[in-house]
């Protein structure tokens, strides 16, 4: 038997956890495990020598990842692990020889119901050598490490933009400069100009002492934005609980997976263009008719109903990219499955996120979850039950890069993820661009969604009904919501 591969770094002390990543490390329940999980599919073998080899040099180039989180009650920490087995978080996988989608699902869906070791740092790689001519990389890691977006730059770091070592080396040097107000410039910024530093002011505001009441500047913000604060503080609280339907209720511990076909980027942003709003508008009213579609064939009556998604919003500032942690806030957003005209339903998705856009719920969800961090057990749960009551879903939507990425060596061909969801949510939608395609697809509880294929395939649906409506309309003007239906009654 081989003798197991460890990584010895040198002995360090314990290092305080931050209050945010505290909370997400405390959020977990055997309802909602707090992991990050990602599928990374190549259109040819990966060996599984180099894989280790690129985990042991890129991945374990993050101190973070060679440490475990561990919770005395009082206080979080993480601990430098001194002697890591490469080997237990590194592993191999099989599915049988023709093994299709649908069975690669089911083995996603098992892992992402299956906890991860505490007693060991929380994350771990499995490889699927032989996948229908190439291979899979399934990843998890759980989000007490970081934040979606921060994740991203983690498995940014472990791909290259060319096969070639030699290419890799030249293309190294000039891809972050080259794309320099492109997309990971887009993927990084902050929300709104300032708000790295209001979310500073956030975690301020929920553990005071003397020495920050004896700071002009933040006491000058303070007194300066406090109206406004309140009023977005009550505003946030006040929300009324998310309507009773088939996708909220009691969960359980399974989870299962799903995900669509990948589809052409242009289709969507050309929609975004004729209907004057952007991608993310576009593709998560598509959601929503697939939720509301999916509702009416389980038997409900969804006319008028608006449930929220609860949505990630970045507060890191672009210096801080490549830093772990979570730094970013949570907004409510109205999805309208109640609403039957697909051109309504997008106008008003667009409306909401523009009213998001302009108001501070992110600012004060990282605030609130910095003091969930520090607080008792049940205020804890307090907090994170009164969050949840409020949203159906998690979405999240992440532009990826739109050109080819090689790891080690090995082209990456398509990418999808999902984030936990927390409380008594029980489904996560997850939406991510790469190399001129989208990629849909669902986390649910079974107790919820036993079959999230079902939506997965509304999804498309509902997208191809938005395409037949920008094209079969009269280009020379505006389209109309009143015009929808009738076109989609004239091609089915």
């Amino acid at each position: 038997m081989a003798k197991s591969r460890r990584v010895r770094p040198a002995t360090q002390p314990p290092e305080p956890m931050s209050k945010v990543d505290t909370a997400w490390l405390r959020m977990e329940s055997p309802t909602n495990l707090m992991m990050i999980t990602g599928v990374l599919t190549f259109a040819e073998r990966l060996p599984f020598g180099r894989l280790k080899r690129l985990i042991a040099e890129r991945f374990l180039a993050f101190p973070r990842f060679r440490q475990k989180a561990v919770d005395d009650g009082g206080s979080a920490f993480w601990v430098t692990v001194p002697d890591l087995d490469l080997d237990w978080h590194v592993r191999r996988a099989k599915l049988p020889a023709r093994a299709n989608k649908q069975a690669l699902e089911k083995f996603v869906s098992e892992l992402a119901s299956t906890p991860l070791d505490h007693s060991r740092p929380l994350w771990q790689f499995q490889l699927i050598e032989n996948y229908q001519g190439g291979s899979v990389l399934l990843s998890r890691i759980h989000h007490c490490y970081a934040d979606g977006l921060a994740l991203v730059q983690v498995m940014l770091s472990l791909t290259d933009a060319a096969p070639t070592p030699r290419r890799r080396a030249e293309l190294a040097k000039v891809w972050l400069p080259r794309d320099k107000g492109g997309v990971l410039e887009r993927l990084l910024q902050p929300a709104r100009a300032g708000i790295a530093a209001a979310a500073r002011l956030g975690e301020k505001a929920v553990d005071l002492s003397m020495h920050w009441l004896k700071d002009p500047l933040f006491m000058a913000t303070l007194a300066r934005e406090s109206s406004e604060i309140t009023r977005e503080l009550a505003l946030a609280l006040s929300l009324p609980d998310d309507p009773a339907t088939a996708l909220k209720g009691p969960l359980g511990t399974k989870k299962r997976c799903a995900w669509a076909e990948p589809l052409p980027l242009a289709e969507i942003k050309a929609i975004g263009r004729v209907m004057h709003c952007t991608v993310n508008d576009v593709l998560l009213a598509c959601a929503a008719g697939a939720l509301r579609s999916y509702l009416r064939a389980v038997g409900e009556n969804v006319d008028g109903v608006t449930i929220r998604a609860t949505v990630p919003v970045n507060l890191r500032p672009l210096e801080h990219a490549k830093k772990l942690g979570n730094h970013f806030g949570l907004v409510f957003l109205d999805l309208p499955v109640g609403e039957s005209n697909p051109l309504r339903r997008l106008e008003r998705v667009a409306a909401s996120m523009r009213e998001l856009k302009r108001s501070r719920q992110a600012m004060l969800t990282f605030g609130l979850l910095a003091a969930v961090g520090m607080a008792p057990p049940g205020i804890q749960r307090m907090a994170l039950e009164l969050f949840s009551r409020k949203a159906t879903t998690v979405a999240t939507n992440v532009p990826g890069p739109q050109m080819p990425l090689y790891l080690a060596g090995c082209e990456v061909k398509e990418l999808m993820f999902w984030v936990p969801q927390n409380g008594t949510i029980g489904m996560g939608l997850s939406i991510l661009s790469y190399h001129g395609q989208v990629h849909f697809g669902i986390i649910a509880d079974t107790r919820r969604v036993p079959d999230p294929d079902e939506i997965v395939q509304r999804f498309v649906r509902e997208v191809e009904k938005l395409t037949l409506i920008t094209l079969m309309e009269d280009w020379s003007g505006d389209v109309r919501a009143s015009d929808a239906e009738a076109t989609l009654t004239r091609f089915g």
